[in-house]
């Protein structure tokens, strides 16, 4: 039986977003992660990002350390990266929703820290889990095309 975890991080894109580059973004994360039996989640406000990857421990460890070297990245800060039984997203190879900070304001424990204009990247691990129990839990998760 395989050994899952799942790698919290969050990153800030190294220039503007656009919806055109997020979609590239997301078409090449689902091919990635279906080839490597990966799924997740992807969270983003303006340009910065929330991810979860989930799924063989050495696979999502590579991906990660790939994701780092990424130069579309400012910074990549990984927040959490424990054992899991199960995983929260076997069906996606990558859930996505976009987000304003008004939405993430609304979730009950990360309202003072978004309220302040914090960015994703400086969340903590406790915050972070509450930021993915909140889109398990079915806040912004929505069918993708």
């Amino acid at each position: 039986m395989e050994k899952l975890i799942h790698l919290i991080y969050a990153s800030r894109a190294a220039g503007a977003v656009t919806p055109a580059d997020l979609l590239k973004i997301l078409e090449k994360a689902r091919r990635t992660n279906a080839s490597l039996g990966v799924t997740g989640m992807l969270l983003n406000v303006d340009t910065s990002f929330f991810q979860v990857l989930e799924g063989e421990e050495e696979k999502v460890t590579n991906l990660y350390e790939r994701i780092g070297r990424d130069k579309r990245h400012g910074s990549v800060i990984k927040l959490v990266s424990e054992p899991i039984d199960q995983r929260d997203f076997a069906d996606w190879t990558m859930a996505h929703a976009r987000l304003t900070k008004a939405d993430l304001s609304k979730v009950e424990g990360l309202n003072d820290f978004f309220g302040k204009g914090s960015c994703l990247s400086d969340l903590s691990p406790g915050a972070a889990q509450k930021l993915l129990r909140a889109f398990r839990e079915g806040k912004w998760r929505a069918p993708l095309a």
